[in-house]
């Protein structure tokens, strides 16, 4: 799939990993409302396609993974208003971010695949939640993350106040969020923001073979797992155990599951099919 002059994102699939790359360059990888539609879209797709086994997000360039939101792009169309209507009804605002960047995070932390953040340079506001939301993140060491918004003078939006505290905790994510300094890659790391921070030169290789080894690795489980640890973040024990021992039921009816029990018993390696 290619770009377009208005949706500047591609995705590719080739050996099981769909690749993700945002390809506005010439203003920092930021999202128009519609490239921020366009990734929300293809992660939908990634999770339903049985040939998808791993999904790679990264920005083009050296310079910029995503620094959020192209508030000077175009937006989405609205309805037209009746004659005395507002500019801006109640409601309305809460509305376009449901719709736009919490959709889109959304679509992240519910794929049914694993979700690797290439993070490739800076990611600001709400690129940084992007990189929050994913499952694994490898970050460039020249790369950096900006909790942009009181600079600003916003709220963090796309859902950060939901997911760095669980990252970081609540007294970190204040700090990040008030302060709003810039966080190298170097301490994303120790912060637990990054799983590995590798030489710029080394991200592409790097990730491709974090990637490679979850094509191989049985889809189902890893969706399951994937949830389980997602929801275990607001669920009680008891809550927990119920729905694990649910997960556990649904994965014996698959296909890997089975393969995984026959290679165990023949002393093999498995071989698992994603089903």
């Amino acid at each position: 799939m290619t770009t377009t002059d208005d949706v500047p994102v591609t995705y590719e699939h080739r050996d099981g990993i769909a690749r993700i790359t945002i390809e506005a360059t010439d203003r920092g990888n930021a999202l128009t409302a519609a490239m921020r539609d366009q990734l929300t879209e293809w992660f939908e797709w990634a999770s339903a396609d049985l040939a998808v086994r791993a999904v790679v997000l990264t920005g083009a360039g050296e310079r910029h993974f995503c620094t959020g939101a192209d508030l000077g792009g175009p937006q989405r169309p609205a309805p037209p208003r009746p004659a005395g209507a507002p500019d801006r009804a109640v409601g309305e605002a809460a509305r376009l971010i449901r719709q736009g960047w919490q959709r889109l995070i959304a679509s992240i932390l519910d794929c049914e695949k694993p979700v690797v953040a290439a993070v490739n340079g800076t990611a600001a506001g709400g690129g940084a939640h992007l990189v929050l939301a994913c499952d694994l993140v490898v970050m460039a060491d020249t790369a950096k993350l900006v909790e942009v918004f009181v600079r600003r003078g916003i709220l963090p939006d796309a859902g950060g106040a939901y997911l760095l505290p669980r990252i970081v905790g609540p007294q970190l994510a204040k700090e990040l969020m008030f302060l709003a300094d810039d966080v190298p890659a170097a301490r994303c790391e120790t912060l637990g923001i990054a799983n590995r921070v590798v030489p710029a030169a080394e991200l592409a290789a790097s990730v491709d073979e974090i990637a490679a080894r979850l094509t191989e690795a049985p889809t189902r489980a890893l969706a399951l797992t994937k949830w389980l640890v997602n929801r275990s973040q607001e669920s009680s024990r008891q809550t927990a155990f119920d729905e694990e021992a649910m997960a556990q039921d649904l994965l014996t009816s698959t296909e890997d599951f089975n393969e995984g029990l026959a290679a165990f018993r023949e002393r093999r390696s498995p071989r698992f099919k994603g089903w």
